[in-house]
């Protein structure tokens, strides 16, 4: 398997948590949204998370106090996005694996 892809993986899977916590708590009064930023992997391969940062934008004033800043429709469109870049990293490692099967089937 490759390295590149699991970090990949693994930084997609950072992203879904953080943007299900930001829907979790769209009812929250005064909660702060959060993004992920990423930043390439080491020698330039691959993707990994390299900040989670809380966002400081105002939420909407809700009977005194202020609500979530959480954008839902953002946070599923991001969603979608993450998800197809897990899914695309699934199945470039299962390429890789199946195209080593075969050539240890030659080999054999």
């Amino acid at each position: 398997m490759s390295d590149t892809n699991l970090s990949a993986l693994s930084a997609m899977g950072v992203a879904q948590q953080v943007s299900a916590d930001n829907i979790a708590n769209v009812n929250t009064d005064g909660f702060k949204a959060s993004t992920v930023q990423f930043e390439s992997g080491p020698e330039g391969q691959g993707v990994r998370v390299g900040a989670i940062r809380e966002s400081t934008a105002p939420g909407p004033f809700v009977d005194g106090v202020e609500g979530s800043n959480t954008d839902v429709a953002t946070e599923m469109v991001g969603m979608i996005r993450n998800g197809h870049a897990f899914s695309a990293n699934v199945a470039t490692i299962r390429a890789s694996e199946e195209m080593t099967g075969h050539l240890l089937n030659m080999v054999a």
